[in-house]
């Protein structure tokens, strides 16, 4: 069971990315009729790329502090005891940092080629 839901939320992430830059490009290919334009599409997948990707480390950086004063310090628990609250903020922003990180820089690697494509194909 752990295969089939990780494949499939696996699928769902790579088709949302693929549906995303392809919605993207088409919509100002459609408004603007000029593919020079989309560089500036590029730019802002970049941008979201960077922006989740710090924000991923950040989240995660300040979960895992809380979880170690709230787990060590405060009541002398191990880093990973269930029994400690925090942990569960800890496992969420390695799984921000890690999924949606990573969600973001496919859409920029998936983007970025459409637009060089289409870049080098103009006349």
């Amino acid at each position: 069971p752990a295969l089939k839901i990780a494949f499939k939320s696996g699928s769902v992430m790579g088709l949302t990315v693929v549906a995303f830059g392809i919605l993207g490009i088409s919509i100002n290919l459609a408004i603007f009729l000029d593919p020079t334009v989309l560089a500036g599409f590029g730019f802002g997948a970049s941008s979201i790329a960077l922006f989740a990707r710090v924000g991923g480390g950040i989240f995660t950086k300040a979960a895992d502090v809380g979880a170690d004063l709230c787990g060590k310090v405060a009541f002398d628990l191990d880093e990973d005891d269930p029994r400690n609250p925090a942990v569960i903020a800890d496992n969420v922003g390695d799984n921000v940092g890690d999924v949606a990180g990573m969600g973001a820089d496919l859409f920029e690697s998936y983007v970025g080629s459409i637009i060089a494509c289409l870049t080098l194909a103009e006349d």
